[in-house]
């Protein structure tokens, strides 16, 4: 997502680059093509002319700062407005005190209402909140049985009455177990339609008039574009929401539900669901998203992410073995491991600053050499995992893993040359002696994995440029 706003974005700055300062002139021509990149990401009409309008006044009242660039100048005051446009801040989900915070799902069959009822429970879970999820969807077939099967996939209990019970009834009894219970927050999952209809909102009025939830989430499918904004509003003008949930963001679409939502509708946007897994639910924070569409990347995320899976007295462990150089190949498939966790590699990479620039071929790329990796390792024995210096000074090992793998006896040569440099790098990282990456190929801790300039079709021409220019690593990315 946000690809094609960020590569139209990116052409804008580079027509200012050239310029001394900010002017009028070249101001305007800047934005015109951030207003094209606006209308063809699908944001809304009158939230493109606003912020068009907004960039345009203080573009040209800005002061030149000595030092800046025009083009850095005029980035900071897109990503601002942008930050403005989508809220500002992160609104977190309500805690009511005394509990339990009741908290209504809303939104049409069809945009994942039900798995982000799922995801935000394990959300409140990693948070220490306990929470109870209530099935009141007795319309759409096996609904029950999919949250049923989602509670028991995250650990969470599912309170339900059947087919024959009114929704109504459901949810007030649902509130009452999660009361017994002492659950601090109960969620209460209600059902969708194709299209927005006078029973729909009755419905959801009287299970919100029954319930009295602190807050009204109405999950909304960010494919849908400028849509997505008109209907939270319908809903929010209807029903009264609190926020919204923007699922299917990793999605092909062109960004314009997370622009134009909290404008047209008044509404914040709470969480984005950016995968499948019940995992891929995060707080929407606007300053990051805004970093995002600029190519900035978000390391605070990427951050985040890594803190849930990594473990303090784990890493210290590994942080020791890189010092020594003793990280070995066990440890590296513990941490691909832990990557995976996480989320998609280019998912991951995107959030850091710089690797917005890699293509999906290039990421698909990265994701096939890390398979390959990950099948010559599991071809080693146990010993050769721990001692990689065996490979290097045995062809026949290398013949035989290879063979395992279904590989050639260069790929695993390779691999252990990669290996080797990299646990080099490593040490001289966390010794603070690292003076650069030198000719090491692939991305950080990935041996085997191509760098931009490692892609196939790229070898040609790095053969060329080699008797001028050091190899092209990732610290040259």
């Amino acid at each position: 997502m946000f690809e094609a706003l960020a590569d139209r974005l990116e052409s804008t700055w580079k027509k200012l680059r050239g310029q001394d300062k900010i002017s009028e002139t070249n101001i305007q021509d800047a934005l015109k093509e951030v207003r094209r990149a606006l209308l063809e990401a699908d944001v809304n009409l009158q939230v493109v002319k606003t912020f068009i309008a907004d960039v345009a006044a203080k573009a040209q009242g800005a002061q030149v700062v000595s030092g800046v660039r025009p083009d850095q100048q005029f980035i900071k005051i897109v990503h601002d407005e942008l930050v403005r446009v989508m809220g500002e801040t992160n609104v977190p989900l309500a805690n009511a005190d005394p509990g339990p915070t009741v908290v209504l799902m809303a939104g049409l069959q069809g945009t994942g209402k039900t798995t982000a009822t799922a995801k935000l429970a394990l959300h409140l879970r990693k948070e220490n909140r306990t929470t109870l999820l209530v099935a009141t969807d007795i319309y759409r077939p096996a609904a029950i049985d999919q949250l049923l099967t989602l509670g028991k996939q995250i650990d969470v209990p599912v309170f339900e009455l059947g087919k024959d019970t009114d929704p109504v009834e459901i949810a007030r009894q649902g509130i009452e177990r999660g009361k017994e219970l002492g659950i601090d927050t109960i969620i209460v999952d209600t059902a969708g339609r194709l299209q927005i209809d006078r029973d729909m909102m009755a419905e959801l009025a009287r299970i919100k008039e029954t319930i009295k939830p602190q807050e009204t989430l109405l999950v909304v499918d960010a494919m849908t574009g400028q849509e997505a904004a008109n209907l939270t509003r319908t809903f929010h003008d209807e029903i009264g929401i609190t926020g919204a949930i923007l699922t299917k963001l990793d999605g092909d679409s062109r960004g314009g539900a997370a622009l134009s939502v909290r404008q047209i509708s008044g509404a914040p946007i709470k969480f984005v669901g950016v995968g499948e897994k019940v995992e891929a639910l995060q707080p929407f924070y606007p300053d990051r998203m805004a970093s995002r569409i600029l190519g900035m990347g978000d390391v605070l995320t990427l951050v985040e992410k890594a803190q849930e899976e990594f473990d303090i007295a784990d890493a210290e462990k590994m942080q020791q073995k890189m010092l020594e150089a003793k990280f070995d190949f066990t440890d590296f498939l513990k941490q691909t491991k832990l990557l995976k966790n996480m989320g998609s590699l280019g998912g991951i990479l995107k959030m850091i600053p710089g690797m917005n620039k890699l293509s999906d071929e290039q990421m698909r790329q990265g994701e096939v050499q890390l398979k390959r990796t990950e099948a010559m390792i599991n071809s080693m024995t146990v010993e050769e995992r721990r001692n990689p210096e065996l490979l290097a000074s045995s062809p026949s090992r290398r013949r035989r893993i290879a063979k395992g793998a279904g590989y050639v006896e260069n790929d695993v040569t390779k691999l252990v040359s990669d290996f080797q440099k990299m646990r080099t790098m490593m040490q001289q990282m966390t010794s603070g002696n690292f003076t650069g990456m030198g000719g090491l190929p692939g991305m950080p801790g990935m041996p085997g994995m191509p760098g931009p300039g490692m892609m196939p079709g790229a070898r040609g021409q790095q053969k060329k440029k080699k008797k001028n220019k050091p190899k092209k690593g990732f610290g040259q990315l």
